[in-house]
This record gives C-alpha cells, structure tokens and sequence, in this order.
C-alpha cells in the first residue's frame, strides 16, 4: 500500500519540466499512455512537440479494437499539413506554420455531435471541419507517442515515426475553451487534463525513449 502511493506521488511531480526524447526512427520506440476511460462523446488534446521531420509523422495516436484511428493527430509530409482523424475519418488543415526545430503547441478538438474537428497551432485556430459524427469513440484505448498505430497497440510503421521530443501532454473529454486553449498554448495557469495529465501521467516507455530535462533556453 505505502509503496504504491509513494509511486503515485512522485509520478505527480515527474513530468513537470519535463520532456520524452525519441532519438532515432524505428518502428518500435514509442510511450504508451494509460488511461482507463472506455468512451468519449468529444475529446481535446494538448501537446508541446519538436522535430526536423519533414516526412510524414504521427504526433498522437489513440486506437480502440473497432478503429486503429480512433483519435488520431498527423504531420503530413506536405508542408503544412495536419491531419486530425477521429472515428477513422480524417481532415486536412492546411496552411499551418509547422516549424521544425522549435517547440510547437499543438491541440486538436472533436465532438461526435457537430462531427466537427479544429486544430490549434501556435494559438491560432484553424479552420472548423468535418470528421466524423454519431458515434463516441468506445472500447479499450491504447494511446501512443512516437508510433501511429495501424491496429490496436501495433502495426508501427518507421516511416510515420516520430524523431524528436514531446511534452506537456493534455487530454481532455470535452471540447476545451478559446480561453483554456489560449492559457495552454501561453504557459499559464489552465485546467489539466481529465482523461491525461502531464502532471500526473500514467506510461510505460519501450524501446529507445528517453524521458530527460526539457532545456530550457538560457541568455
């Protein structure tokens, strides 16, 4: 019992200032992140990612048995483009300021009601588009950083690997506020994530991750 809870707590302040470094392409370095929740009328996530890919890479992944694109955040090679897929169904945002090799905040909306997915890049908001709606997304979630699934908990591709380092991973199972987005994006107080916590992540690393010191820019 007393060990357990000594865990959970230093888990707690774990991650605070710090960030999962994925050194090389694989296709089977990759964090799993755990949650329990098994359905989701609508969802946000927020993350803090940094890359000088310039093919196409996965920024989150969550896979049930029904759908390996159940929520799903993806760089496509084209410049500039993001894809978010919810339910199997993606949207392309195009004409997003995807900078390598500086850290960009990222967060992607969906309700199934409107069906309607938005992505946030940088504290600007694109265009609202049509994904998927009707249905939650329902069943087991295995939830990757660094590989795309292509089925629940697998089929990693290296050429949709992630080379680089994320941070400050939020997830939410409602749609978040202009506002709350805003606080995110500009490193202020905000409500954290419901479903996943930065501050309090529950993962497992496999294979060549290394969780390390976020550096922090010095003049």
């Amino acid at each position: 019992g007393m060990s357990f809870f000594f865990l959970i707590l230093e888990t707690r302040c774990y991650l605070s200032g710090k960030m999962f470094t994925f050194p090389q392409q694989t296709n089977t370095a990759h964090v799993r992140l755990n949650t329990t929740r098994e359905d989701f009328s609508a969802v946000t996530v927020c993350l803090r990612s940094f890359t000088d890919l310039s093919r196409n890479h996965v920024l989150f992944s969550l896979a049930t048995p029904s759908a390996a694109n159940d929520f799903l955040l993806f760089k496509r090679a084209a410049a500039n483009q993001i894809e978010i897929s919810a339910r199997n169904v993606g949207a392309l945002f195009d004409g997003q300021e995807y900078t390598l090799n500086t850290w960009l905040s990222v967060c992607a909306t969906w309700d199934s009601t409107s069906g309607l997915g938005q992505l946030w890049l940088n504290g600007k908001p694109s265009s609202r588009k049509f994904t998927s709606t009707g249905s939650n997304i329902r069943g087991r979630a295995i939830i990757t950083l660094g590989q795309e699934q292509d089925s629940h908990g697998g089929g990693f591709d290296a050429n949709q690997s992630l080379v680089g380092m994320i941070s400050d991973v939020h997830m939410w199972d409602y749609v978040l506020s202009n506002c709350e987005i805003h606080r995110y994006m500009d490193n202020l107080n905000f409500t954290p994530g419901n479903v996943l916590n930065w501050r309090a992540l529950d993962f497992q690393i496999r294979g060549r991750v290394l969780l390390e010191e976020k550096q922090a820019i010095c003049y």
